[in-house]
């Protein structure tokens, strides 16, 4: 796969591992993965389905995950971070924050030479595309935050057996790794859910690039960044907020609290959906993602 060098406020350069589909000459789609996701849960055949719907489809593993940049050694307080999230106390600072990691995502555009693109985030990935449209409404064409929130703290939190599961450390050794997978039926798709292939997944996730050490940076990062509902009220992004019904991870409150935020945001809930995004609503997904880019493009380029 292809990798990027892309300018950065912290640190000064990240590289990132990106691959795409479809044409170059068709609409840029961004997709923008969550919380230790890589690129590959993108599923390449959902991307085919948007490629094959007119979108140039960019994939990418964010730093401190896949293969891109992993900031080796850097601490985080992460318990502490925490703690004083609850006591509502100044939190000790963050190797990064999402600011940057929407930062390495509008990098990556400018290294692909995409003046604008439609930006999908997934999970903690909709928390950085939320925070390009806020901090880099230039380079939207549309966003979709999918099963994620902006960060208030009353609202999206996980129940506690969701928070347990994504909280318990990874096991180290292939064959546990895999077989830990199915425990993630806690927050997932209840129709939909498919343990062997959940089991898969993570088999080519362990194969690809398996760095832990990453997983409490990301997570400070969300936490630092705070509550982005003052600043989701000022976007002018055309926005559609798709959420799961039986999401425990990140409630269906979150979703709808996105929603409300955003001046003129779509919203759709779906029945079957949890914390995942289930291979048979695929093509319920991507028709949505992209009839609605295709009218905020059209309703842009309308006359006044």
């Amino acid at each position: 796969m292809p990798r990027a060098t892309v300018a950065t406020s912290n640190p000064d350069t990240i590289e990132i591992e990106y691959d795409t589909f479809g044409s170059p000459d068709d609409p840029a789609l961004l997709l923008v993965m969550g919380f230790t996701g890589q690129l590959i849960a993108w599923d390449p055949t959902f991307c085919k389905q948007l490629a094959d719907r007119g979108r140039y489809v960019i994939r990418f593993d964010n730093r401190d995950c896949g293969l891109s940049t992993h900031l080796d050694g850097v601490h985080v307080e992460l318990l502490q971070m925490m703690q004083a999230q609850l006591d509502g106390t100044p939190l000790p600072p963050a190797p990064y924050t999402l600011s940057d990691m929407a930062n390495d995502a509008v990098g990556l555009l400018d290294a692909l030479g995409v003046d604008r693109a439609h930006v999908v985030g997934a999970s903690m990935g909709g928390m950085i595309v939320q925070t390009i449209a806020i901090e880099h409404p230039e380079r939207c064409l549309s966003m979709t935050s999918i099963m994620s929130a902006p960060g208030d703290p009353e609202v999206g939190q996980p129940d506690s057996e969701a928070m347990a599961f994504l909280m318990t450390p990874p096991p180290t050794e292939r064959d546990a790794f895999i077989a830990m997978a199915p425990g993630a039926a806690i927050f997932t798709s209840k129709r939909y859910f498919d343990p062997e292939k959940a089991k898969d997944r993570a088999g080519a996730a362990f194969d690809r690039a398996f760095y832990p050490e990453g997983a409490p940076r990301q997570l400070a990062a969300v936490i630092t960044s705070g509550d982005r509902t003052e600043g989701l009220g000022e976007v002018t992004v055309p926005s559609l907020v798709l959420h799961g019904r039986d999401d425990t991870l990140i409630p269906p409150s979150g979703g709808s609290a996105t929603a409300e935020a955003i001046p003129g945001a779509s919203y759709l809930l779906l029945a079957d959906m949890g914390h995942d995004l289930p291979e048979p609503l695929w093509p319920v997904i991507t028709q949505a993602i992209t009839t609605f880019q295709d009218h905020a493009v059209a309703t842009a380029s309308a006359p006044a």
